[in-house]
């Protein structure tokens, strides 16, 4: 019975003064916790570029509208104008809701504060307020767009969703504005 006895001791011993496998055990501690900074650094900067391009197509259609390349916006124009500027952004022209209104200088009631986002809830597109104005008027224009998130289980990813809301349906939503006056550039007593 010693003999045994000894030998469970000496096996702790043993195992109690190896370094076999330390490094493995310093990795496995370490790992998950750099493997969530990085997806969060990579949830964030694919949150910025989806932002930026947002705002760069906007920013790209808007101008169109302004110098007379697209005289006669409609929804669909825009969205396909923004969308082929922003093209990073996936499924953009089921995910985008455009808003036009035009905004009175001489009695201002501010900008609306409502945003008109996808519903994903329901299947139909609800129409959003577009009144793209004439000539000399002072026009806004809102872009709303729903992304899921790229890494869904890192904590900006899942911070950002709006799991409880059933329009959201785990999105987040970007918005980019802009507005611009009407160019004159078609005196309405020429056609």
């Amino acid at each position: 019975m010693m003999r045994v006895g000894q030998k469970v001791v000496r096996g702790v011993r043993h195992f109690l003064c190896c370094e076999d496998g330390v490094a493995s055990i310093q990795f496995l501690l370490a790992f998950p916790v750099f493997a969530l900074f990085f997806g969060m650094i990579f949830e964030n900067g694919m949150i910025s570029v989806r932002h930026v391009m947002l705002e760069r197509g906007l920013d790209i259609a808007v101008r169109d509208v302004r110098v007379g390349r697209m005289p006669e916006p409609t929804p669909a124009l825009l969205r396909e104008r923004i969308c082929d500027a922003a093209d990073i952004i996936p499924d953009c022209e089921n995910q985008l809701q455009l808003e036009m209104v035009t905004l009175d200088l001489r009695a201002w009631a501010g900008v609306p504060t409502d945003v008109q986002c996808i519903d994903r809830s329901v299947t139909e597109r609800p129409i959003a307020d577009f009144v793209p104005g004439g000539n000399n008027q002072l026009v806004f224009l809102r872009a709303c767009a729903r992304f899921n998130p790229f890494l869904p289980l890192t904590g900006i990813g899942y911070a950002f969703t709006s799991s409880d809301d059933a329009a959201a349906g785990g999105s987040y939503a970007l918005m980019a504005t802009s507005s611009y006056v009407v160019e004159p550039f078609r005196r309405e007593d020429d056609e």
